[in-house]
C-alpha cells in the first residue's frame, strides 16, 4: 500500500492515479477514500491526476487514538501533498473534508494549490453558540456519539440508510449497495477516531480561516441536506471565501456526490476548465 509517515509517525493511505493537474479529495466522517471512486474514475479519464487519502483512523490508515481534531487532519494533509511534491493542485472536499479543506488552506497556506470545491461541507460552523443561533444544539451531536459508542454498526447502517442519502424522503428508492458500501468504509475505520470525529467535525469554527483563502473555491450543497444543514453552511462559506462560487440544489442529500455523480462531477469539471 503507498502510505506516508506524518510528524507523529502516523500511516496515512494514499491512491494516486495517473498524470496531469492534481486533484486531491478528501473525505467526509467516517469514510475513506473509496467514497470517491466514482469521481476519481471520473477526472483520472478526462487527464487528470487523482488522489484520495484516508484520513487519520479512518479506512487503511493507522486506527491511532489521538489527533483527531482539524489541525492534525490539515497537517497530514499537508505532510501528503508535501511528499507527492504537488503544484497546482485542486482540492475537493466532502462534509468533514471540506473543513480539512480549509483548515489544510488556512493554516499551510496556497502555494501548492490553483483551486478548491466544497461539497456538503461543514464550514463555517455547525455547532448553535452565542455567535452562531441558528446551529444545531451541542445534544444532537452528542447524541451521535452515544449511538456510536453503544453499537455503531447499527449506527451507520442506520445514517446510510437514512437521512445521509435522504433515503427517508417519501419516493425515493434507497440503494442497499449504496447503503451497504458506506458501512463497510465506516466500519473499516476506528471507533475511537469516529468518536472524537464527531467534535471535529461539530465544534470547528472556519470562520477566520474562511477569511484567509484567495484561490477560486466552488461552494456546492444540497438544498435537502439533513446532516449540514444548507442555511447554516455553505451561504455563510461563501460570503466569507474572497473567491467563493456558491451552487446549490434543490431536493440534492448531503450524499450526493454518491446519488447525484453524474451533476456534481459535471459542475466540478466547469468549474476546472474556468
Amino acid at each position: 500500500m503507498d502510505t506516508v509517515i506524518t510528524k507523529d509517525g502516523i500511516k496515512i493511505f494514499y491512491k494516486d492515479w495517473g498524470n496531469g493537474q492534481p486533484i486531491v479529495f478528501s473525505h467526509g466522517w467516517p469514510l475513506s477514500a473509496d467514497d470517491w471512486d466514482t469521481q476519481m474514475l471520473f477526472f483520472l479519464n478526462h487527464g487528470y491526476r487523482v488522489i484520495a487519502h484516508d484520513r487519520r483512523g479512518h479506512g487503511r490508515s493507522s486506527q491511532t487514538g489521538d489527533g483527531h481534531d482539524m489541525n492534525h487532519y490539515a497537517d497530514d494533509l499537508a505532510a501528503l501533498t508535501t511528499h507527492l511534491d504537488l503544484k497546482q493542485a485542486i482540492h475537493v472536499g466532502h462534509s468533514t473534508g471540506g473543513g480539512e479543506v480549509v483548515r489544510y488552506l488556512a493554516r499551510h497556506g496556497e502555494n501548492r494549490v490553483a483551486k478548491a470545491v466544497l461539497i456538503s461541507s461543514v464550514p463555517p460552523l455547525m455547532l448553535k453558540t452565542a455567535n452562531n443561533p441558528d446551529g444545531l444544539p451541542k445534544e444532537v451531536f452528542d447524541d451521535l456519539q452515544v449511538q456510536l459508542a453503544n453499537g455503531r454498526s447499527k449506527f451507520y447502517y442506520d445514517l446510510a440508510a437514512g437521512p445521509f442519502y435522504g433515503y427517508n424522503r417519501p419516493g425515493i428508492v434507497a440503494s442497499e449497495a449504496i447503503i451497504w458500501n458506506w458501512w463497510r468504509q465506516g466500519m473499516l475505520g476506528g471507533a475511537k477516531a469516529h468518536y472524537d470525529g464527531i467534535v471535529a467535525f461539530s465544534q470547528t469554527d472556519f470562520t477566520e480561516d474562511l477569511k484567509k483563502i484567495t484561490v477560486p473555491v466552488l461552494v456546492m450543497h444540497g438544498e435537502d441536506d439533513q446532516i449540514v444543514p444548507y442555511a447554516d453552511s455553505s451561504p455563510l462559506t461563501a460570503k466569507l471565501l474572497k473567491n467563493g462560487i456558491l451552487k446549490s440544489y434543490k431536493g440534492f442529500p448531503h450524499g450526493m456526490p454518491t446519488t447525484e455523480a453524474e451533476t456534481i462531477n459535471a459542475d466540478i469539471l466547469a468549474f476546472l476548465k474556468k
